[in-house]
This record gives structure tokens, C-alpha cells and sequence, in this order.
């Protein structure tokens, strides 16, 4: 289980990292943008699109790590002021709750995927990009969510990990 735990923690690292770079080339694009169509007077065709679709698979790809380094937003005040049992519980209830919205949505985009990449389907604009590129982001980040909440249910039930990060001493 060790392995299985620090593969996930690894992977979920590494989306943090292709998140960021993601967003780091919207920034330059826009930059080139900005340069080309007020500097130069040249038209520009791909660069808000591919700075849309960057932003958006930004998101997807970088939710494990978030979920890593517990920065997703949570209502936790009756949580917080929970002791024990109830405390795991809640913990566990939402893990899993989150968990199955994740691999509901991942197995739906991921047929929403396949259909685009089989139908050969593009974008509507000039640069007509193919439709599977800035829809893959999605079943992606979906299932490495899932794999990250699935890591994070077995360190609480294994007590690797207290719920919601709380130490047993705050707890009492």
C-alpha cells in the first residue's frame, strides 16, 4: 500500500507541475498576443482559444495536487468542532461521496473523449482544433482525482493520515 500511496502522491505532484506550466504558456501566448495584434498589426487566430483551453486544463490537471496539499474549499466548521467517530465519519462520507462524483465524471468524459477522437470531430473556429485535445484534460484530471481520493481514504482508515488534518490532541 506504501507504494501505491507514494505513486499517487508522485503523480498528483506531477500535475502541479504540468498545471503550472499550463498556465505559465497562457501567460506567454496572451504576451504574444497582446504584442503581435497592437505592435505589429498582425491578426491572431489560435491564441485565444489555446490560452482558453490551457486555463481550463490548468484546472483539471492540477486538482489532485490541490487535493494533495488540501487547498480545495471546504465548509468544515461543524467538522472542525466534531470529536472523534463523528469526525471520521464525516471525513469518510465526503471522501467517498467525492470520490464517486469523480469517477462518475471521468467514465462520462472519457465517453465524451472517445466519441470526439472516433468522429474525428474539431472546433469551430479558423484554427479548428481537434475537439479530443482540450476535451482530454478532463477524463485525466477526473481519474487522477479519484486516485488521489482514493489514496486519501486509505490513509484515514489506516490512520496514516487524521481526518481532515486535525491531530488526535486537537481532537480531545
Amino acid at each position: 500500500m506504501d507504494v501505491f500511496l507514494l505513486l499517487v502522491r508522485r503523480l498528483s505532484q506531477a500535475c502541479g507541475v504540468v498545471a503550472a506550466g499550463l498556465l505559465a504558456a497562457a501567460t506567454l501566448v496572451v504576451c504574444q498576443m497582446v504584442f503581435w495584434r497592437y505592435f505589429l498589426g498582425a491578426s491572431t487566430v489560435w491564441q485565444t482559444e489555446f490560452v482558453i483551453y490551457a486555463i481550463v486544463a490548468s484546472t483539471f490537471i492540477g486538482a489532485p495536487y490541490v487535493l494533495l496539499h488540501r487547498g480545495h474549499v471546504g465548509v468544515d466548521l461543524v467538522v472542525l468542532y466534531s470529536r472523534g467517530r463523528v469526525r471520521l465519519v464525516f471525513a469518510l462520507l465526503g471522501a467517498a461521496l467525492s470520490l464517486a462524483f469523480c469517477v462518475v465524471l471521468a467514465w462520462a468524459s472519457g465517453q465524451y473523449f472517445h466519441e470526439a477522437w472516433a468522429g474525428g470531430w474539431r472546433t469551430d473556429t479558423v484554427w479548428a482544433l481537434p475537439l479530443w485535445i482540450p476535451l482530454l484534460p478532463l477524463p485525466v484530471g477526473m481519474g487522477l482525482l479519484a486516485l488521489q481520493f482514493t489514496a486519501d481514504i486509505l490513509c484515514i482508515v489506516t490512520g496514516r493520515e487524521p481526518p481532515f488534518g486535525v491531530e488526535a490532541e486537537d481532537q480531545e
